[in-house]
């Protein structure tokens, strides 16, 4: 699961801790009379903000985040496939129910889009969508974003749902057993630009070995008048880089969950046709496959 498919107004909250902290050294420096390092520290806190708000920071950060998967895969599909969204947020609208929130499309019209082509190629695709109810709605994010990809023709055959996993690391190791029960020979992996090296890094711990595919790409504003949205992706990237370092601290102090091997793929289907690998393709998904939830 992503930090958020569309930034909200508590996100930045991060991001103005370093400004408080220098903010409040700065002060205590005065109250010492270390008037030289009072300054110093103020016209650090300054210079931070400007970075920040007026976007050079930000994009920078962003660029570096997503940059590897600027440009979208052009592998062809196996004849067994398997594309695994990632979802991010849902937001609860009065008297309509949870609805993915106003980000999220991205990544849906993407996982939509692969599956669609890869039953024109021909091949077999299911579309595992990962996501539990970290907010407390109600309903899971796999369920919500579900009902949208059957609203863009995504067969209810063709869709599984993992309802336990409440972040990106559960996401990685429920979706284990059942891509392992799905035996597909390819594995699509589907979320924000800025979301997906810390995705892979987690998946290839549990041994998928999937291809990334960006759903959008998050570029910061450069200009001479601050903006919000500017320490919004601050904050965004900020958090994506500490996931990653926990992840190497966390392997470091042994407190990670063992690596496991690479999935084995199943063997190629029988009515594999020439077209099955020409593109990425998506595969009808079992009654049985569809019953497991998780988030």
């Amino acid at each position: 699961m992503g930090y958020a498919a569309i930034p909200s107004a508590d996100l930045p909250a991060m991001i103005f801790i370093p400004f408080a902290v220098l903010l409040s050294l700065a002060l205590v420096a005065r109250w010492r009379r270390r008037r030289w390092l009072a300054a110093g520290l103020a016209a650090l806190t300054v210079l931070l903000f400007v970075l920040i708000a007026c976007g050079p920071l930000p994009r920078w950060l962003m660029n570096d985040l997503q940059a590897p998967y600027a440009v979208r895969p052009t592998l062809p599909w196996a004849p067994s496939n398997a594309i695994v969204l990632l979802t991010g947020d849902a937001v609860s609208v009065p008297g309509a129910g949870v609805e993915p929130s106003m980000g999220a499309y991205a990544r849906i019209a993407e996982a939509a889009v692969l599956y669609h082509d890869c039953r024109l190629a021909g091949a077999t695709c299911r579309l595992l969508v990962t996501g539990g109810d970290p907010s407390q709605l109600g309903t899971t994010l796999a369920a919500s974003y579900a009902i949208v990809l059957r609203g863009l023709g995504v067969a209810s055959d063709d869709l599984m749902l993992e309802s336990r996993s409440n972040t990106t690391w559960q996401n990685a190791k429920f979706c284990r057993p059942l891509l392992a029960a799905l035996g597909a020979q390819r594995i699509w992996l589907v979320s924000s630009g800025f979301h997906l090296r810390r995705s892979v890094l987690y998946f290839t711990h549990f041994g998928i070995n999937a291809t990334p595919v960006r759903a959008d790409y998050w570029r910061a504003s450069l200009s001479g008048w601050p903006s919000s949205f500017n320490f919004v992706l601050t904050d965004i990237a900020v958090h994506e880089y500490l996931g990653i370092a926990r992840y190497y601290v966390y392997n470091a102090m042994g407190w990670n969950t063992p690596k496991l091997p690479p999935l084995v793929a199943a063997a190629t289907p029988a009515r594999t046709t020439a077209a099955a690998m020409v593109r990425p393709a998506q595969a009808p998904l079992s009654s049985e496959a569809r019953s497991i939830t998780k988030r």
